[in-house]
């Protein structure tokens, strides 16, 4: 675009006589701003980590309801956390969706059991899930534990059963998972960051 002398002295009288009317009182840029109330301001911040991937972003949850009152918290808006050293406020795509992941229909919110030669998911408790889990492991470790080989050399291993750690986690976390999981022998241990 090309501004011919004649053109950019026009230009800038306009934005000077403009600045001078705003300058004088005539901005409506504070009556429009008074208008409507911040969507966040009655919302409670909730600092927490993006479950996606090894990255560990930092994520800001923004929720409305109370507790005290009997109304049901519901996250209304999600964002990345500027404060947070990974990510410093940005979030990829797959971050940026987390209201939909949250608010899907889909989303599966409760343990579901499926009976061997049943094609129908059943819930569960929680309870009665982790005790499941652990009467499993528990079946299959004592089955299939090997504590020395052949030759007589001590390898106490549990070859059957892996374990998926989760790469969001804390190093804290990491470092107790990773003993809790080499202590009952099991040597195939992968993060979900790999997978």
């Amino acid at each position: 675009m090309q501004v011919s002398r004649r053109q950019f002295f026009k230009i800038c009288a306009a934005g000077v006589s403009s600045s001078s009317l705003a300058v004088m009182g005539f901005s409506p840029g504070t009556a429009l701003a008074e208008a409507r109330e911040f969507k966040l301001s009655r919302a409670t911040e909730t600092r927490n980590t993006c479950p996606y991937c090894s990255v560990g972003c930092g994520i800001l949850m923004y929720s409305l309801g109370d507790t005290s009152k009997n109304a049901k918290s519901e996250i209304i808006h999600i964002e990345g956390d500027p404060d947070h050293p990974v990510n410093r406020g940005t979030l990829c795509p797959k971050g940026a969706g987390l209201l939909d992941f949250i608010h899907s229909p889909n989303r599966l919110k409760y343990p579901e059991v499926r009976e061997a030669g049943s094609n129908e998911w059943k819930r569960i408790s929680w309870d009665a899930a982790l005790t499941r889990i652990a009467r499993h492991m528990k079946a299959d470790r004592d089955k299939n534990f090997v504590a020395r080989t052949d030759d007589g050399l001590t390898v106490n291993r549990w070859l059957t059963t892996g374990f998926l750690a989760a790469s969001a986690a804390s190093n804290e976390s990491g470092y107790l998972t990773h003993k809790v999981v080499r202590n009952l022998g099991i040597l195939a241990v992968d993060n979900q960051a790999r997978v």
